[in-house]
């Protein structure tokens, strides 16, 4: 059985997992020791690149057809 959710609940899902995306790759480019921080950071940065684009995408989808 699937329980639904209201527009409302996705859009704060989806807040929820921006925030969490940029939490992360804080979290990874802070730990990044100072010798390999550009590559680490060039792939976090994708990482959340990749994350927003998803989430973006699925907030498109929220919005009514008018």
């Amino acid at each position: 059985m699937r329980i639904g959710r209201s527009r409302e609940d996705v859009r704060e899902l989806l807040e929820i997992e921006e925030a969490d995306a940029w939490f992360e790759y804080l979290r990874s480019t802070r730990e990044a020791p100072a010798s390999c921080y550009a590559n680490v950071e060039r792939w976090a940065w994708a990482q959340l690149n990749g994350r927003l684009r998803s989430i973006k995408a699925r907030r498109a989808e929220l919005v009514p057809v008018a």
